[in-house]
């Protein structure tokens, strides 16, 4: 059986990559030649690619599916929900849904019939959310097609190795990215 590779990466890592654009700011120490840039913005723009495909590819599987009372945003929210029990708070503060109203999309999954939710024992304002047995079914649905996905990767030659690695430096930008959106104490 292959690792489950999550896909909330995609979007978290495109977004710590714009990011690091916007910013404007090169790493600590490095000074970025005209080659450098043009690898930098193509990983950019790659993760930007790949991220909507991504979203593409499940709009295709929720239509294969007959699935139409649910978009790919919110079957992506689903997915990387899982099995947790999670507020709506944390959702939005893993910043996974940039450009996304998580809490339009959490009620719209309740009122389907995807999510089952009550508010937090600790805190009455806050609302729990976790899968209903039809959010499940889905996850479980496009489980499979990950790992369908997966069997395809290695007819390409793309070994687990390969993914390894890739999602290492991923992980390396992604500390990067918020290294440079944390406030560093000068002393200038």
């Amino acid at each position: 059986m292959h690792r489950r590779l999550p896909i909330n990466f995609y979007v978290n890592i495109q977004v710590t990559i714009l990011g690091l654009g916007l910013a404007g700011i090169p790493p600590h120490g490095l000074v970025m030649t005209d080659h450098m840039s043009d690898g930098y913005l193509d990983v950019i723009s790659l993760i930007e690619r790949l991220h909507r495909q991504v979203l593409e590819v499940i709009k295709l599987e929720l239509d294969r599916l007959g699935m139409h009372d649910i978009n790919n945003v919110q079957a992506l929210m689903l997915f990387n929900i899982g099995d947790a029990e999670i507020s709506i708070g944390e959702l939005i503060s893993r910043g996974y849904y940039l450009g996304s109203n998580v809490s339009y999309n959490v009620k719209k999954m309740i009122e389907n019939g995807y999510l089952s939710h009550e508010r937090s024992v600790h805190d009455r304002r806050s609302i729990r959310v976790r899968l209903a047995r039809k959010g499940r079914t889905l996850r479980d649905q496009l489980d499979g097609m990950y790992q369908r996905h997966l069997q395809r990767l290695g007819h390409n030659r793309i070994t687990d190795a390969d993914l390894q690695l890739v999602a290492a430096i991923l992980r390396n930008s992604n500390d990067f990215g918020w290294d440079l959106v944390t406030p560093i104490d000068r002393h200038d």
